[in-house]
């Protein structure tokens, strides 16, 4: 079983927004801290937000202000709403727990284009 299936990703002008789905088959999920990170081309993977099991969420500055983590620990599901996109958004993004690194899933495409 895939331990993390991410979802919503697609080409959307710039401007425009996005909601990005996690699926999570982690057991004891709402224990944990969820992630979404994104990796574009040529660039490392990076960090986009975090949100812990107390529901406490932090951002990196690039993504404060646009992008809103949330979490379903009913569905085991982690969620990011993107806004205002920008070209430089375009990466693809992957979910995964911070504190205890599963196997990376295949990722959602974003891309930010006129």
């Amino acid at each position: 079983q895939v331990p993390l299936v991410e979802s919503g990703g697609g080409l959307v002008q710039p401007g425009g927004s996005l909601r990005l789905d996690c699926a999570a088959s982690v057991s004891n999920f709402r224990s944990f801290t969820m992630a979404w990170y994104r990796q574009a081309p040529g660039k490392q993977r990076e960090l986009v937000a975090d949100i812990k099991s107390s529901g406490s969420a932090f951002y990196k500055d690039f993504a404060k202000g646009r992008f809103t983590i949330s979490r379903d620990n009913r569905k085991n599901t982690v969620s990011l709403q993107m806004n205002s996109l920008k070209p430089e958004d375009t990466a693809v993004y992957y979910c995964n727990l911070p504190n205890s690194i599963r196997d990376w899933g295949q990722g959602t495409q974003v891309t930010v284009s006129s």
